[in-house]
């Protein structure tokens, strides 16, 4: 983007752009889609249903009527289209859960200055506690990868593979749109324990529990369990530092197959580092959550395969919309 696109107006525009998202956090934090449903109700109702202050309440509901998330008639509020089918937590395209974790990160985002200055993460006195972030997160990253994985897996060939390791897969979601799409198709989500309930549910959801398993991993501290001719690590480097990069690769080349393939999808970087404009942000994301991860260069992800011994190291584009892609290569046979 050109330089002198940065107008007055553009800058400004920017500087205030956080307005509408607090307000769908907001609503969100306080269940005000779920609460109304199917009704038609007042600002008095809905204040009584979410505990909040009847004028304050219609101030927020007003907010999301101008937004086009509820329609307003008669003094009543309710949900619109959309807001019945992702932002009610009935509705099955609910998607109140990534909500929540970007409710989370803007509190997070708030303290940059400072987390810039320290040059590491700075503690959020607000984070909501450990066992509901966690919820939050994985399901958030099910309701994401649930909209990307059915157009991304059919461009991803693993025909002739057998048994996928979808490691750090959490709810499993890639698993199970790989498996969906090849049919010769078994997979392994290798995963925290904490994370097994989310995944054996989603995969029983997907009516795939004979074909899917669910291993107990801390991949960080321990081997990783099993042998596969395929692995998919989807959005876990960036969590870590170069170095546990090179170990988890490590621990992944050594469960591999002779001629297995190994993928790594991430937001990858240019190699000058300076963008694409968002996994430059999403290395902001990762100073301010974590000790050592960061977006990384495309040229870093192919060297820390081919150390670890993956060979023919390319990258796949893929058509999404967040502009992710695959670096991949296959295991010496």
């Amino acid at each position: 983007m050109q330089e002198d696109s940065w107008t007055p107006g553009r800058i400004l525009d920017t500087a205030g752009g956080y307005w509408q998202p607090c307000t769908l956090m907001a609503a969100v934090e306080l269940d005000v889609f779920t609460r109304i449903g199917d009704g038609h109700l007042t600002a008095e109702a809905v204040a009584r249903h979410v505990g909040g202050r009847p004028g304050a309440t219609a101030r927020l509901l007003d907010a999301l009527a101008a937004m086009g998330l509820l329609e307003k008639s008669d003094g009543r509020y309710r949900n619109g289209a959309a807001a019945r089918q992702h932002l009610c937590s009935d509705a099955p395209g609910y998607l109140g859960y990534m909500v929540r974790h970007h409710a989370d990160l803007i509190r997070s985002w708030a303290r940059l200055k400072t987390a810039v200055l320290a040059g590491n993460a700075v503690p959020n006195p607000e984070a909501p506690p450990a066992d509901t972030s966690r919820r939050d997160f994985l399901m958030g990253m099910f309701n994401v990868a649930s909209q990307l994985a059915p157009r991304v897996a059919p461009q991803i060939d693993l025909s002739g593979r057998r048994h996928l390791l979808d490691l750090g897969g959490g709810p499993g979601t890639w698993a199970i749109y790989f498996c969906r799409s090849n049919p010769q198709l078994s997979a392994t989500v290798c995963d925290l324990p904490t994370t097994r309930p989310f995944a054996e549910e989603a995969i029983a959801r997907h009516g795939l529990a004979d074909r899917i398993a669910f291993a107990d991993c801390d991949y960080l501290s321990q081997q990783i369990p099993g042998a596969y001719d395929a692995a998919w690590l989807s959005h876990i480097l960036h969590g870590e530092g170069p170095e546990d990069c090179a170990a988890i690769l490590a621990k992944t080349v050594a469960a591999m197959k002779p001629g297995a393939v190994v993928m790594i999808h991430e937001f990858i970087l240019d190699d000058d580092g300076a963008g694409p404009l968002f996994p430059a942000l999403f290395s902001l994301n990762m100073l301010l959550r974590t000790e050592a991860g960061r977006s990384y260069r495309q040229c870093e992800l192919e060297e820390m395969l081919t150390i670890a011994g993956v060979r023919q190291v390319r990258r796949l584009h893929l058509d999404t919309p967040n502009g992710s892609d695959v670096i991949l290569g296959e295991v010496p046979a």
